[in-house]
């Protein structure tokens, strides 16, 4: 399977917008929903959202509003940032690793009356 990503490279930025639009369009009538009811839903105008679904530039705030609507924010998830350790890290935090359990009980044996 070759690299899925090379469509969106070669697409102009108004090509994306045109394809968010016609996703955003998709799942509206996926879950059969007006543009009137997405609107009041996301809680912005039906303007935008049919600006939106023309291809025209909305704002990033009108995008997750009308995301959080469709119920689709999961898509923001690759946005989101993983905290890595460092291999420098990861060594530092396995030396000083337990290696063995100690018995924190004190002996009793010498108190033996055997």
């Amino acid at each position: 399977m070759g690299n899925t990503n090379t469509k969106w490279i070669a697409m102009s930025d108004s090509a994306i917008v045109s394809e968010i639009g016609k996703f955003i369009k998709n799942e509206r009538l996926n879950n059969n929903k007006t543009q009137a009811q997405l609107a009041i839903e996301a809680g912005i105008n039906r303007w935008t959202i049919s600006q939106i679904e023309n291809g025209e530039a909305i704002t990033m705030l009108s995008l997750i509003q009308i995301l959080r609507a469709l119920n689709s924010l999961h898509l923001l998830e690759i946005f989101s940032v993983k905290q890595e350790i460092s291999p420098i890290e990861l060594a530092k935090m396995d030396k000083n690793k337990r290696q063995r359990a100690r018995n924190n009980k004190p002996d009793n044996s010498s108190n033996s009356t055997w």
